[in-house]
C-alpha cells in the first residue's frame, strides 16, 4: 500500500479519538491467563490524571438493586430496591451545610442557583412534628479547610436565601444513640432527636460478624473538638440518651430522603473509613448521571481524596462488548470489528497490570482508555468479533502490547518518535491507505475574496460560476440564495458569525476549492498570537514568547507529523510532540501546516527572501516601470497558481488531516484493509510490528 497523496480530505465524524494521556508504559505485561473481571472508573477525582466528579450518582435497574458493602469477606446484600426503583448515593466527606427551612420554595431555588456552579447541591427531607424541614448542603470536598472557602463562596451565591443562617462545614464525625431492630424504631428515635434542635439520622451498620443493624447518628461533626463540644450539648439537653462516638471501622449507609430532583428518593450516604458499598442486579444497572446509560456487572461506591468514586466491576469479555461498539461503528465489516476487539483486550489486558495510574480501577469509561458506554453500544456484530476472537491478544517478546490506537491516522500512522517519544519498535510509520474514506462524499466549499477586501467560505451548492475571470485567470461567482452566509471556515458553524454575506448578481473571486472542514480533514483558525499564547501556558520547558509574529513547523517526523516548532525562532519545547495538539488550542491531530494570514514570503531573482506583512507594501516590478502594492487586501499566487489573501489581522491558520495521535491501528485504515479482504491478524500485523496473535 502506499500513503494516499490527498492533502485535504473532510468527513463527519463518526467515532471518539482515542486519547492517552503521557507515554507508552513499555515492556508489555508478561502473558497469563485471561483476565476474568475487570474494574472501570467512571467518578473519581485522582487530579491531573483524572477528573470526573459528581455529588452523588442515582442508580436502578429494571430487575431490582441490592445494595450493601464490598468488604474482606465478599460482598453483602442487606437492602433491596425495588424493578426500576431509583436511589442516590453518596460519600460522608467534607461538605457545606448551606441551610434549613421548612419553605420548600425557597429551598428549591437555592438549590437551583447552587447548581450552575462549581458547588454542586443535594437537597434533602427529614421529618419534623410539624411536617418536613428541607436541608440543603454542597459538595463533596477534600478536606476542612476546602470546605470552608467553599463556605464562603455559597454564602454569596445564595445570600438571598440564607434569612439569618450562615453555611457550615460539615463532616464524617458522629454520635450514637444507641441500636435498633428496625428502620422505623430508628426513625422514631432519630426524630425525637431532631425535635430536641440536633441533626439526626438512621444509619445501617454491617458488623464484624457480617450482620447488621440500624443505629441513630447525631450530628455531623468536621473534627473531633466539634465532636467533643456537640456531645457535651446533647448530653446536657437530653440526658437519657446513651452516647458514644459511632465506630468508623464499621461500613454504614446513613439513610436520607433526597428531594434534588423534585421528587422523593432514598439517599444512601457511604459512612465509615475505607468502607466500600456495593450494587449489583440481576440486570444493567442504569447510572443517571452518565447521560443515563446502563452497565452490565456491578457498581462499587467509594471515597476517594474526599469525593465520590464509581467503579463499575464486570466479566473483562462483557465490557469489550461495549468498549468496541463504542469506538468503532458495528456495520463496519467483521474482520475490521475484529481487529478492533483485540487490540482494545491487549490495551485493557495491559492496563489491569498498572493499578497504580487510576488506583481503584484499571481503565477508566473515557477515551483516556477506552470509550466505554455501556450497554448501549452493543450489537449483535460486535458480540460476535469480540466473541470470535475470544482471549486472543497481541503478544511482542511474550509479552502483552500496549495496543494503542487511534481514529484515523491521516494517511499514514505514527512514528513512536513523533508522539510520546516511546514505544520501543512495536510502532512504526506505515501507510494507512483507508483513512481517506472516512472523507469520502463530502462537501466542497469555495474560497472566495469578496469586494470589500474580505475572505471567507462558501458551499458548493450555493455556488453558481459566473463564466468570467480575474486578469490572473481566477474564476469568478455569484450565489444562487438572497443573503448567502460566507463563512470563516469551510464548515457551518451555528455559534460563529458568518464574515459577510453574498446575493445573486453579486460577485466574488474564487481563490480555491477546498473540502469541508471536519473531522478528519480540518482547517482551524485563525488564532491570534494572544490565542496561542494562552494556550501554550505551562505547555513548554522554556516560556514561550509573549508575543508570536512568526510560526513554523521545522522538524517533521517519518509520517509528515509537526515533532519540532519555532516562535519567533525559538523552539516551542513541549515534553513530547504530540503535546503539540493541545498547545496549539486543541488540534485534531498534529499532521498540519500553519499557514500566516497576514504575510507571505517573496523569492527575489538573487535567491534572497523578504517577508511582507498586510500592513506593509512592496513594489512590483512590471514592463512599464515600478508600481507599489499595498499587503493588505494582495491576492498572492505560488507557482502552483494556487492564490490567497493577505489580511491585515496577522493570525495563523492550520491545515490538518487525521484525527488522534496516530499510533498504532488506525481505525479508518483498518475499515479500509478489511473492505480490501484482509483479515484481522493481517490487519493488526499490519500497523503493530513483529507481533504474534496468540490465544491465551
Amino acid at each position: 500500500m502506499s500513503v494516499p497523496k490527498v492533502v485535504t480530505w473532510c468527513g463527519k465524524g463518526l467515532l471518539t479519538v482515542l486519547m492517552v494521556a503521557g507515554c507508552l508504559q513499555m515492556p508489555g505485561k508478561a502473558a497469563a491467563q485471561p483476565v476474568d473481571h475487570i474494574r472501570v472508573g467512571m467518578f473519581m477525582d485522582l487530579g491531573s490524571t483524572y477528573k470526573s466528579t459528581t455529588a452523588a450518582v442515582t442508580l436502578s435497574s429494571g430487575q431490582g438493586l441490592n445494595v450493601g458493602f464490598n468488604t474482606a469477606a465478599g460482598h453483602s446484600s442487606l437492602i433491596t430496591l425495588g424493578a426500576g426503583e431509583e436511589a442516590r448515593f453518596s460519600v460522608d466527606s467534607y461538605r457545606v451545610k448551606v441551610l434549613e427551612t421548612t419553605d420548600l420554595s425557597a429551598a428549591t431555588n437555592a438549590y437551583k442557583k447552587l447548581a450552575a456552579t462549581a458547588d454542586k447541591p443535594i437537597l434533602f427531607a427529614a421529618p419534623t412534628s410539624g411536617g418536613q424541614i428541607y436541608q440543603l448542603y454542597t459538595g463533596y470536598y477534600a478536606n476542612e479547610q476546602t470546605a470552608s472557602t467553599a463556605a464562603s463562596r455559597v454564602a454569596k451565591t445564595v445570600s438571598a436565601f440564607l434569612n439569618g443562617q450562615t453555611p457550615a462545614v460539615k463532616g464524617s464525625k458522629h454520635l450514637t444513640a444507641g441500636s435498633y431492630a428496625s428502620e422505623a424504631q430508628a426513625a422514631s428515635a432519630a426524630s425525637s432527636i431532631e425535635a430536641a434542635g440536633f441533626d439526626s439520622m438512621v444509619a445501617l451498620e454491617q458488623t464484624p460478624d457480617g450482620n447488621s443493624r440500624y443505629a441513630v447518628y447525631v450530628g455531623e461533626a468536621a473534627n473531633d473538638s466539634e465532636l467533643a463540644a456537640l456531645r457535651s450539648s446533647v448530653s446536657a439537653k437530653l440526658p437519657q440518651l446513651s452516647l458514644a462516638e459511632a465506630d468508623s471501622s464499621l461500613p454504614a449507609y446513613i439513610i436520607r430522603q433526597d428531594v434534588s430532583t423534585g421528587q422523593a428518593v432514598k439517599h444512601y450516604q457511604l459512612s465509615g473509613q475505607d468502607a466500600k458499598g456495593w450494587v449489583e442486579s440481576g440486570s444493567d444497572i442504569k447510572v443517571t448521571e452518565r447521560s443515563g446509560r446502563s452497565y452490565r456487572g456491578a457498581m462499587e461506591i467509594s471515597s476517594l481524596n474526599g469525593q465520590l468514586a464509581l467503579v463499575n466491576e464486570l466479566p473483562f469479555e462483557q465490557y469489550l462488548y461495549a468498549v468496541v461498539g463504542g469506538e468503532v461503528p458495528s456495520s463496519w465489516p467483521a474482520e475490521a470489528l475484529k481487529a478492533q476487539a483485540v487490540a482494545a483486550r491487549s490495551y485493557a489486558e495491559f492496563q489491569t497490570g498498572q493499578s497504580s495510574k487510576f488506583k481503584i480501577a484499571d481503565v477508566v469509561d473515557t477515551t483516556l482508555s477506552q470509550a466505554y458506554y455501556g450497554v448501549s453500544s452493543e450489537s449483535p456484530s460486535v458480540v460476535q468479533a469480540v466473541d470470535a476472537t475470544q482471549s486472543e491478544v497481541i503478544l511482542k517478546d511474550g509479552k502483552v502490547v500496549e495496543a494503542v490506537f487511534s481514529s484515523n491516522a491521516g494517511g499514514a500512522s505514527a512514528d513512536p518518535s513523533e508522539v510520546w517519544n516511546s514505544g520501543g519498535d512495536t510502532f512504526a510509520s506505515v501507510p494507512s491507505e483507508g483513512d481517506a474514506a472516512a472523507v469520502k462524499g463530502q462537501k466542497m466549499w469555495y474560497h472566495v475574496l469578496l469586494p470589500s477586501g474580505v475572505t471567507g467560505y462558501v458551499r458548493e451548492d450555493n455556488v453558481k460560476e459566473t463564466g468570467t475571470y480575474t486578469g490572473a485567470g481566477l474564476t469568478k461567482v455569484t450565489v444562487t440564495a438572497k443573503d448567502t452566509n460566507v463563512r470563516p471556515l469551510p464548515q457551518i458553524q451555528s455559534d460563529v458569525s458568518p464574515v459577510g454575506k453574498m446575493n445573486p448578481g453579486e460577485t466574488a473571486v474564487v481563490l480555491e476549492k477546498v473540502q469541508e472542514s471536519s473531522t478528519y480533514s480540518w482547517i482551524r483558525g485563525p488564532y491570534s498570537s494572544a490565542d496561542l499564547v494562552k494556550s501554550l501556558q505551562g505547555k513548554t520547558a522554556t516560556p514561550a514568547p509573549s508575543s508570536i509574529k512568526t510560526l513554523e513547523v521545522t522538524k517533521r517526523g517519518p509520517s509528515g507529523r509537526a515533532t519540532e516548532i519555532k516562535a519567533n525562532g525559538q523552539i516551542l519545547d513541549v515534553k513530547y510532540p504530540d503535546l503539540y495538539r493541545s498547545a496549539m488550542n486543541g488540534l485534531p491531530s498534529t499532521l498540519f501546516d500553519i499557514v500566516q494570514t497576514g504575510s507571505y514570503t517573496v523569492l527575489s531573482a538573487n535567491g534572497t527572501t523578504s517577508k511582507i506583512t498586510g500592513s506593509s507594501s512592496t513594489t512590483v516590478l512590471s514592463a512599464s516601470g515600478q508600481s507599489t502594492v499595498q499587503g493588505s487586501g494582495t491576492v498572492v499566487m505560488n507557482g502552483e497558481q494556487n492564490a490567497r489573501s493577505i489580511d491585515t489581522g496577522d493570525g495563523f491558520m492550520f491545515i490538518g488531516r487525521g484525527n488522534g495521535h496516530g499510533l498504532g491501528l488506525s481505525q479508518w485504515g483498518a475499515k479500509g484493509m478489511a473492505d480490501a479482504g484482509y483479515g484481522y491478524q493481517d490487519i493488526l500485523k499490519h500497523y503493530y510490528q513483529d507481533v504474534t496473535i496468540t490465544k491465551e
